[in-house]
């Protein structure tokens, strides 16, 4: 089973990058977020829009899952 919140370090990993720029994102993210009117976690970022962002989409969950 697949969390719905992603942390800065699966971010990190993810992306294959350091933690203080994927910390970056995830704000970013977050702020995205907020503005459109949804509450956020502090370094946690909502996977399925973190995919979505990063031009994973759906597709690529799906073949995951």
């Amino acid at each position: 089973m697949r969390k719905t919140f992603m942390s800065v370090e699966e971010v990190a990993t993810e992306l294959g990058i350091s933690k203080s720029y994927a910390y970056k994102i995830v704000h970013t993210l977050n702020a995205e977020l907020k503005e459109k009117g949804y509450m956020t976690i502090s370094g946690r970022v909502n996977r399925n829009y973190f995919m979505e962002k990063l031009c994973y989409g759906t597709a690529q969950q799906e073949k995951e899952d």
